[in-house]
C-alpha cells in the first residue's frame, strides 16, 4: 500500500526541535476520503457505504490532528471490530515513533500519547452517554454513529468539546434491518436526521455567503478506488435492492414505494408504556420459521381505549374524527428469534404469553396443520396456554393490509421502538414473500378485526375504498383482502379458560398500566 508521510516537531525542554514522521496511507486517488480528512469544518457528518474507507479515513484524521495540530483525539464506536480496524491503522502510522520511544503506546487501553503532554489518541467502545463518559477531547470521532444512542453526543460528546472549542466527526452507514437489531439508538433514524440538518446548514451558509460550520459528505462503496469492481459487483448481486441502496450506495431510505406501512406514520402514532390504557384483550401471534435459517415471528399486541395523555395529530383526526372513542391496538413486544429450533420458538412464544399475561396465543392453521399447537404443548407451561388457530385461506393476498390501514387512521400504536419489526413493515411490498415478524403481527391484528367487532376494518375499509365514502381518504394498499377462518379453541383450552377465568381480568388490571 502506498504511504505518505506527515510530520510534527516534538520539542523537549533544552533540546533542539527535530522533525519526526508518521507513515500514513495515501489518499491521492480517493478524493472523497481526502475531503473527509482535510476539509476544515467544526462538524462533519459522513454517510458512506460499506468499504468506502471511512475507518481508515478516521484513523488518518486522528493521526493528523494529533501529530500536526497537537490535539487530543477520542475515537468511539459501539463495536469491538471497528476498534480493531481503527487501532491497526493508527498503530501502523505511529509504529516507528513508538519504537523510537518518542510516543507511548498502551495496547490494553488503546491509546498513544506524547509523554508529559495531554496530546493523545484514544479509541474506546461506546454506545450511549454513560459509556462515553470519563474523558475529554479536542477532536471527537463517533464511528457507526447510527448504532449509538443519541445521548452519547447530546449529554456527553458536545459538552466535552466546550473548553477548547473542539471539533466533531460523525460517521455512519444507513441502518439496514440486520444492523438495527444491534442498535442502541432510541431513534433509529437519528443519524439521517442529523445529516439532513447538516445539509440544510450548508445550503443556508452558501445562500448567505458565509462559511458553514457543517460538512455533509456522501460516499458510496464505488468511490473507493482500492476495491475490486468485479468483487463488489459479485457481492451486490446477492443483495436485495433495499440492502444495496443502504449498504453500498449509502442512501437514507425513508419510504419504499408501495410498502404497506410508512415509518413517519408509525412514528407519529408511537406511544410510551406509560400511555397504554387498561387493555381489554392481549394476544401473542406466532409465525414459525420455515427452516433452520429463517426467523420465527413472535409478537404481542393488546386492544383497549385510546392512549393516555395523547393528542392525536391533525392527519389522524381528519380521517378518524371520533378517534378518541375508537378501540386502539397496541404493539407491545417483539420477541422474534433468528433461526430457532421448534422448541426454542415455542418456548419463547409461551414465555411472552405469560410475561404479557395474554388471553390467547395465535398461530396459522395452514402451517403444517396442527403443528403449531402441538409444538407449543410440548414445552414447559405450553399446556396452560389458550391457543387459537387462524386459518388463512388465501395465501398470496396481503394479510396485513387492514392493520396497516388502521395505522394510517391512528388506531395502531407501536409501544416503544421495535426496529426489526418496523423495518419489515415499512419495507414489505405486496406481492413479495411476507416476513415472519410482520406475519405474527398480522395474526394479532386479524384477531382484533374479527367479525367487524372492535375496529371493524376488514370489510369496512374495502367498502369505503370502493364506494368513495366520507372516509375515502383512508389509504388501503392495493391488493385483495384475505378471508380468515377462526378455528375455536379445543375443549381442553376452553376448560382451562373457564377454570382460570379470573386470570385475564387480573392480568388486565396489573398489565393495563404496565406496572412499570
Amino acid at each position: 500500500m502506498e504511504t505518505q508521510s506527515q510530520s510534527q516537531e516534538i520539542t523537549a525542554t533544552g533540546q533542539t526541535a527535530r522533525k519526526i514522521y508518521f507513515n500514513c496511507r495515501s489518499m491521492k486517488n480517493h478524493p472523497k476520503q481526502f475531503e473527509m480528512v482535510r476539509s476544515q469544518y467544526k462538524r462533519k457528518i459522513v454517510r458512506a457505504g460499506r468499504r468506502f474507507g471511512k475507518t481508515v479515513a478516521a484513523a488518518l484524521l486522528a493521526v493528523e490532528a494529533f501529530g500536526k495540530h497537537g490535539k487530543r483525539v477520542l475515537y468511539a464506536t459501539p463495536t469491538a471490530d471497528q476498534i480493531k480496524k481503527f487501532w491497526f491503522e493508527v498503530s501502523l502510522a505511529c509504529a516507528e515513533l513508538v519504537d523510537a520511544g518518542l510516543l507511548k503506546k498502551n495496547e490494553s487501553e488503546h491509546f498513544i500519547e506524547i509523554p508529559g503532554t495531554e496530546q493523545r489518541i484514544r479509541a474506546k467502545t461506546a454506545w450511549n452517554a454513560d459509556t462515553l463518559r470519563g474523558d475529554y477531547a479536542d477532536l471527537l470521532i463517533l464511528d457507526e454513529w447510527q448504532l449509538m444512542d443519541e445521548s452519547a453526543w447530546e449529554d456527553v460528546g458536545a459538552p466535552m468539546l466546550i473548553d477548547n472549542n473542539g471539533d466533531a466527526v460523525f460517521i455512519y452507514t444507513p441502518p439496514s434491518l440486520k444492523s438495527r437489531s444491534v442498535s442502541k439508538a432510541t431513534d433509529p433514524r437519528h443519524a439521517a436526521k442529523m445529516y439532513k440538518l447538516a445539509q440544510a446548514e450548508m445550503e443556508a451558509a452558501a445562500k448567505e455567503g458565509r462559511a458553514s460550520r457543517w460538512l455533509a459528505l456522501h460516499g458510496t462503496s464505488y468511490d473507493n478506488p482500492n476495491l475490486s469492481t468485479e468483487g463488489l459487483e459479485e457481492v451486490t448481486s446477492d443483495m436485495t435492492s433495499l440492502s444495496h441502496r443502504q449498504e453500498i450506495l449509502a442512501e437514507d431510505v425513508e419510504e419504499i414505494p408501495g410498502a404497506l406501512w410508512k415509518q413517519a406514520t408509525i412514528d407519529e402514532s408511537r406511544v410510551t408504556y406509560n400511555q397504554v390504557p387498561e387493555l381489554e384483550t392481549i394476544v401473542v401471534g406466532v409465525d414459525p420459521s420455515g427452516s433452520s435459517t429463517t426467523e420465527a415471528g413472535i409478537v404481542g399486541c393488546g386492544i383497549g381505549g385510546p392512549p393516555l395523555a395523547w393528542l392525536p395529530p391533525k392527519k389522524f383526526l381528519e380521517v378518524t374524527p371520533d378517534i378518541m372513542q375508537k378501540k386502539h391496538v397496541y404493539v407491545l413486544r417483539d420477541a422474534s428469534l433468528k433461526a430457532p429450533t421448534s422448541r426454542a420458538w415455542a418456548a419463547a412464544a409461551v414465555n411472552l404469553y405469560f410475561d404479557l399475561r395474554a388471553d390467547e396465543l395465535l398461530g396459522e392453521r395452514n402451517y403444517g396443520g396442527d403443528m403449531v399447537e402441538s409444538t407449543i404443548q410440548q414445552v414447559e407451561n405450553g399446556d396452560r396456554v389458550v391457543y387459537r388457530d387462524v386459518n388463512a385461506t388465501r395465501g398470496k393476498v396481503v394479510r396485513a393490509s387492514p392493520l396497516a390501514a388502521a395505522t394510517e387512521r391512528g388506531l395502531v400504536h407501536f409501544v416503544g421502538s421495535w426496529p426489526e419489526l418496523e423495518g419489515e413493515c415499512t419495507s414489505y411490498v405486496p406481492g413479495n414473500k411476507s416476513p415472519n415478524r410482520m406475519d405474527a403481527l398480522a395474526w394479532c391484528g386479524i384477531r382484533f378485526l374479527e367479525g367487524l367487532g372492535n375496529l371493524g376494518l376488514v370489510d369496512y375499509l374495502k367498502m369505503v375504498s370502493e364506494a368513495g365514502g366520507d372516509e375515502s381518504k383512508v389509504s388501503v394498499t392495493s391488493g385483495e383482502f384475505e378471508k380468515v377462518e377462526f378455528v375455536p379453541p379445543s375443549a381442553r383450552t376452553l376448560h382451562f379458560a373457564a377454570r382460570e377465568g379470573d386470570r385475564s381480568a387480573a392480568a388486565r388490571g396489573v398489565f393495563g398500566r404496565f406496572g412499570r
